[in-house]
């Protein structure tokens, strides 16, 4: 079963840069997307059913901003947009499919580094998304949430840790939350137990040649439960196309739901 993720930062943006071609050769089962930033309205059936995969969407209420969706090729038996937050439902950050005993979750982090304000915000996100992650985790399921989480949790996860220490995505309380939900909590980090110490980033700033010279960050997870994690046999950052400024985290696993 492959599952990948991938912030689109923008999905019309992402269509005229071959995303669509991209998908229906990906061999993808389930793709999870991030920052769609459209509305329903806006969509035509290129983009709402992309390469003939179902759609299934949590627009934000504000036009043009943030947005998630799980695109798949077999119909889930159960969809949920939204984790039940009053604030951060209304952005779009949520999107649940469920596959017989797998359930599959698009999740899009906030950002913290436009502003103080924001930055507030994603601690609050962080404070509720915690016990959804704690349910989830006693559910009896095997689940993944895959999504870009904005935050590298090791100095091995970007590139310049130590000028960054300070910076909103690499701050001690975003990286303690993540160290938490793993290493406490028994979220499993897929990623990185495929890669070992290998550096592999999955985004990149648009300012400067950072890309170029892999300048990045690694921002955009698999977090599984341990039945579908132990099945995890290979991973890649694909870089052969560039559909925005992350690049497509690959994962396979041995699993049917």
């Amino acid at each position: 079963m492959r599952i990948i993720t991938l912030n689109l930062n923008g999905i019309r943006s992402a269509a005229n840069k071959g995303f669509v071609d991209w998908l229906g050769a990906s061999g993808a089962d389930v793709l999870c997307v991030q920052e769609v930033k459209a509305q329903a309205d806006v969509l035509n059936e290129a983009l709402a059913r992309p390469a003939g995969y179902h759609g299934y969407f949590h627009f934000a209420q504000k036009p043009g901003y943030s947005g998630c969706a799980v695109f798949t090729r077999e119909q889930p038996d159960f969809t949920q947009q939204g984790f039940g937050s009053a604030e951060f439902d209304a952005e779009g950050r949520y999107v649940r499919c469920d596959f017989g005993k797998l359930t599959v979750i698009s999740v899009y982090f906030p950002s913290g580094s436009s502003s103080e304000e924001r930055q507030q915000a994603k601690f609050r996100f962080l404070a509720e998304f915690a016990p959804h992650m704690a349910m989830l985790k006693a559910s009896g399921r095997e689940v993944v949430l895959c999504g870009d989480v904005n935050i590298a949790h090791k100095e091995i996860d970007l590139k310049n840790w130590k000028g960054n220490q300070k910076n909103s995505g690499f701050l001690p309380e975003e990286r303690a939350w993540m160290t938490e939900r793993i290493e406490r909590e028994g979220w499993r980090d897929v990623h990185r137990e495929l890669l070992g110490d290998q550096v592999a980033y999955t985004w990149w700033s648009q300012r400067g040649a950072a890309y170029e010279k892999d300048v990045g960050w690694r921002l955009d997870y698999h977090l599984a439960t341990g039945g579908l994690a132990d099945t995890a046999h290979t991973a890649q950052v694909y870089k052969t196309q560039k559909f925005s400024d992350h690049a497509p985290l690959v994962i396979d696993y041995e699993f049917r739901p």
